[in-house]
C-alpha cells in the first residue's frame, strides 16, 4: 500500500508539472496514463512503474465505489432528513397575508409589512433590512444596516420615479450597493407601506429604517426573528402556510431578471426559482402593454 500511495503522489506531481486540469487527471484517460509511464521510464525500475500505475488504478476504482455508495446513501435517505424546499412569496400571498396584520393600530405590524414589501419588490435579502439581535455584535450598526438617510427618490428621463435604498454592506459587496422599487398597483404597494410606516413610527434619520415604536418614548429595531414571528402569526390568521424569510427573495424576481439586477453572484438562483411561470403569468396577461414596452427596451434591435 505504501508503494501504491507513492505512485498516486507521483501521478499528481506529474499532472501538476504537465499543468493538466483536474478533469484531465481524474478520471485519467489512456493517453494520460501512457504519458505518465513514458515519463517514469528510464528513471524507475519496471516493477516500481507497474506498482505506481496499479496505485493510480486502485485509487480510481475506490473513488468510483465511494461515489456509488454516496449516491446510494442519497437515495436511501429518509424524507425527514431532507430539507423542505423553500416556497416563494407571491403578490397574492402577501395580499392575503395583509389581512392578518393590524396595520392601523400596531406600529410593529406597520414596520413588518413595509419591510416585507420593500424586500420583495427590491429583490433584497431580509437580513439587509433587519438586524440579527437587539444587543451585542449583531445589533444595529449604521455602517452595516439601512437607515432613513439611505433612502432617496430618483426620477428618470420619462418622469418615472423609483425609490432607491443604499445598503452600506452586503454579502457580496463590502462597500455597499443600491437596490430599488417603484410604486405598484394593489394592496402590496411598497410605496404606500413605507409611507404608512414612516408616518406611524417616525424612525430616527440615522437609526434603523424599520424601527418601530414600543411606546411613545422607546423605539426598537426590527429583528429578523421578530419579523418571522409576526409573519407566521399573520399567516395563521389568514389561513396561509408558513413561508421562510428567504422565500421573499426567491419569489420576488425571475430567472434572468435577477441576474440583470446583479444581486446574485452565481447561478444558484436556478435552484430556488421553482415557480417562475406562476409568478410571471399575472403580469404578462394583466399588463400586456407594459410587457411589450419592457421587451422593446431590453431586447436588442433587429439587424437587417
Amino acid at each position: 500500500m505504501e508503494v501504491y500511495s507513492s505512485g498516486l503522489l507521483t501521478f499528481h506531481i506529474f499532472c501538476d508539472i504537465r499543468k493538466l486540469t483536474e478533469r484531465e487527471c481524474v478520471p485519467a484517460r489512456q493517453v494520460v496514463i501512457v504519458a505518465f509511464i513514458s515519463d517514469l521510464a528510464g528513471t524507475y525500475a519496471s516493477s516500481t512503474i507497474r506498482n505506481y500505475v496499479f496505485g493510480v488504478r486502485v485509487w480510481h476504482i475506490l473513488h468510483e465505489e465511494i461515489e456509488s455508495l454516496l449516491k446510494a446513501a442519497k437515495r436511501l435517505a429518509p424524507p425527514s432528513s431532507k430539507r423542505k424546499k423553500r416556497q416563494p412569496f407571491t403578490v397574492d400571498y402577501i395580499t392575503t397575508l395583509r389581512c392578518g396584520l393590524n396595520l392601523e393600530n400596531d406600529p410593529l405590524h406597520a414596520a413588518v409589512f413595509a419591510c416585507l414589501t420593500t424586500t420583495f419588490y427590491t429583490a433584497g435579502r431580509l437580513g439587509e433590512f433587519t438586524v440579527k439581535a437587539l444587543k451585542g455584535a449583531n445589533s444595529f450598526s449604521p455602517e452595516v444596516h439601512v437607515k432613513p438617510t439611505d433612502v432617496r427618490v430618483e426620477t428618470d428621463e420619462r418622469g418615472l420615479k423609483s425609490t432607491v435604498f443604499f445598503i452600506p454592506r452586503t454579502k457580496v459587496a463590502q462597500s455597499g450597493e443600491e437596490i430599488s422599487w417603484s410604486k405598484q398597483d394593489g394592496l402590496t404597494d411598497p410605496n404606500a407601506a413605507l409611507q404608512h410606516h414612516m408616518t406611524t413610527n417616525r424612525p430616527p434619520p440615522d437609526g434603523p429604517l424599520f424601527a418601530y415604536q414600543v411606546n411613545k418614548k422607546q423605539m426598537k429595531p426590527l429583528t429578523k426573528a421578530k419579523f418571522i414571528k409576526v409573519i407566521h402569526a399573520a399567516a395563521d390568521k389568514a389561513g396561509l402556510e408558513h413561508l421562510q424569510g428567504h422565500g421573499i427573495r426567491i419569489g420576488s424576481t425571475l430567472e434572468y431578471l435577477l441576474l440583470v439586477k446583479g444581486r446574485w453572484a452565481s447561478d444558484a438562483f436556478q435552484t430556488y426559482l421553482r415557480k417562475h411561470a406562476q409568478i410571471l403569468a399575472p403580469y404578462m396577461q394583466a399588463r400586456s402593454h407594459q410587457h411589450k414596452e419592457f421587451t422593446r427596451i431590453v431586447m436588442p434591435p433587429v439587424r437587417s
